[in-house]
């Protein structure tokens, strides 16, 4: 059998030759006068101009839509076929999920400029020439040689309308995709900063996030800046601010979320930020962020790794940057344990948690595990009874000696009040918080008007508190003294009501977990109750977490825009709820590489965020 090398090396002209020079006895010399065939060859007239392929001009566009396999638009997606052809010198730069527009002819002096916003859902290359490739040959030959002819393929671009812009007195609008675009139409990948915002239903204006993206890519443009910044609603004229019907950012380790959150939270604490108050304030909003790993705290400090010329590109797109001067670290006072702030150089302010505050929150003490039984016992003859003797200021060390007595015991079993084994249990389950009330520190409720301020970051450190229990008791205790305080219609710190409050909580997943314990209830009630009302009390909560899928739906249902970095279990990434064409990506996401899904502000889009944190960020 021949090696395919055979077929490289014939030629009809030499062979030809050959054989003539066999025949003939000499030794490849032509039998035929080179005068002779050069006179014949100019004499004949036979030579044609030949006819170029390619169609004079330029082109414009990147390719076609075409009718090959139907054209349709329809109100289900399912329905819709809406495919393009694409040159061979645009190919290498289309990839799934660039958007393009295909314009729609004009049609009489009313033309509103019509033109269709899609997107690529998917790229395929078929045969231009019915041939079976899947052949030796073609293998072989393909492996011998350099590049791919195009000419040989027909290269096919899937599309999903996203919307038909139009111009409406000299204003861009969008409405949902009623027409067809005509066969044969050019398109063109989409430039133009206001056209892909408007398809996408993106705000000009508002809490920057990060930069629109596709496949990892950022999508430019050819304005100045180039790149298209994505932000979320924050004024009241197309409905409430985001900030106040909640986020989420999700993220594996190493993902970026902690980056992500802090350059966020920087936007929130910006100079000119304000939210309109019921009496006709403008008011700054204040940040408080809940820190099991101490990272928030740095947010007093600038980067010193923001160069100018990232700065004035921050500038240029109105971007807040720097350290925050206006950030406290109020750390508590838990047993021996002791704080070290080394990595940043905001002030801090001791605190403790009083035994007062049980008197509201008695789940606060009730640690975990007490049935509905003995959580009636707490709440409704326990608690009371100590404070009718002991005050309302009584301490959590009077409140365990109070439970000491065995004829408290024995008079509430044997008033049928309280059974004594129900009492033991209770009792059992109350003790091991000595460390957490009443410690030497200023309580938190005589530092309200500190603790919540107009424009301010107050983070709560708990990375020193090695006792799970103990820290789970300070985040509640304080995340409930501000949530009751907000919904409450005669609250006892006015200072909490009056002014717009984003509650931050990192590893939310922690303290909002779906749990059958009574307290566990009273937890996620109260926050569930603080998310439905937060729009109007101007309550925010900002939640983070690397298992999305532990935070109780009740909670997950309030959440209105959802921040998804990389995550690589898939119970996470389906627990986070965004399109499936999204969904697919999340696994193989770069750091600070995210998704966004917030129906309220757009449609779900793919970003970047920024390469550099605004403040400090990580340890030496």
């Amino acid at each position: 059998m021949t090696d395919l090398g055979d077929f490289g090396e014939f030629s009809a002209e030499t062979e030809g030759s050959a054989d003539d020079a066999a025949d003939d006895g000499s030794s490849g010399t032509s039998s035929v006068p080179a005068s002779t065939s050069s006179t014949d060859a100019t004499s004949t007239g036979d030579d044609f101009e030949p006819t170029p392929v390619e169609p004079r001009g330029e082109d414009v566009g990147i390719g076609t839509i075409c009718v090959s396999q139907g054209l349709r638009v329809a109100e289900d997606g399912e329905d819709t076929t809406l495919r393009a052809y694409v040159t061979r010198g645009n190919r290498s730069s289309i990839r799934i999920g660039s958007y393009l527009i295909a314009p729609y002819p004009d049609e009489g002096p009313a033309s509103r400029d019509e033109r269709l916003f899609c997107r690529i859902t998917g790229l395929e290359y078929a045969q231009q020439y019915h041939a079976d490739d899947a052949t030796e040959i073609h293998a072989r030959r393909a492996m011998r040689t350099d590049g791919v002819d195009e000419a040989d393929y027909k290269f096919i671009a899937s599309l999903e309308p996203k919307a038909v812009l139009y111009n409406d007195d000299g204003e861009l609008k969008r409405r949902m995709t009623d027409r067809v675009p005509k066969p044969q139409t050019v398109i063109q990948q989409a430039s133009d900063t206001e056209e892909i915002k408007t398809g996408l239903k993106m705000p000009d204006d508002g809490v920057f996030v990060g930069h629109l993206s596709v496949g990892g890519e950022k999508v430019r443009t050819a304005a100045s800046p180039p790149t298209i910044d994505y932000r979320l609603k924050d004024d009241y004229e197309s409905g409430d601010p985001l900030a106040f019907r909640h986020t989420l950012i999700a993220g594996g380790t190493g993902s970026g979320k902690t980056h992500g959150a802090k350059n966020v939270l920087r936007q929130y604490l910006a100079d000119d930020r304000t939210y309109p108050m019921a009496d006709g304030r403008s008011v700054k909003p204040a940040v408080v962020q809940f820190d099991p790993q101490d990272e928030y705290a740095q947010m007093h400090d600038d980067n010193p790794d923001l160069d100018d010329d990232f700065a004035r590109r921050l500038d240029r797109e109105g971007i807040a940057y720097g350290g925050h001067d206006d950030t406290i670290a109020f750390v508590p006072k838990v047993g021996s344990a002791s704080y070290a702030a080394g990595h940043h150089r905001a002030e801090q302010v001791e605190f403790t948690i009083p035994f007062s505050m049980v008197h509201e929150n008695p789940w606060l003490v009730a640690g975990s595990g007490l049935n509905d039984n003995q959580y009636g016992a707490l709440v409704s003859v326990l608690l009371p009874r100590f404070r009718d003797q002991y005050g309302p200021e009584g301490t959590y060390e009077e409140f365990t000696t109070f439970l000491d007595d065995p004829a408290l015991r024995e008079e509430l079993d044997e008033s049928g009040r309280v059974h004594e084994a129900t009492f033991d249990a209770v009792r059992r389950r109350v003790l091991g918080f000595g460390h957490v009330f009443d410690q030497d520190a200023r309580p938190i409720t005589d530092l309200v008007h500190e603790f919540v301020r107009p424009g301010g970051l107050s983070v709560v450190p708990t990375y020193h508190i090695n006792d799970t229990r103990a820290t789970e008791a300070v985040v509640l205790a304080l995340s409930s003294l501000l949530i009751d305080q907000k919904l409450s219609n005669d609250p006892t710190y006015d200072r909490i009501k009056e002014t717009p409050l984003i509650l931050g909580m990192d590893e939310a997943h922690n303290f909002l977990t779906d749990a059958d314990s009574v307290q566990a209830g009273k937890v996620i009630r109260k926050f569930t109750e603080a998310a439905k009302q937060g729009r109007k009390e101007r309550l925010g909560l900002f939640l983070i977490t690397q298992d999305p899928q532990d935070i109780d739906d009740a909670v997950f249902k309030q959440i209105n825009t959802t921040i998804v970095l990389n995550l690589g279990d898939e119970d996470a990434i389906k627990s986070v709820n965004i399109p499936s064409n999204l969904e697919s990506k999340v696994p193989y996401m770069e750091k600070g590489q995210m998704v966004v899904y917030s129906p309220d502000n757009s449609e779900p889009v793919e970003l970047i965020g920024l390469s550099k944190c605004l403040t400090r960020h990580g340890r030496d």
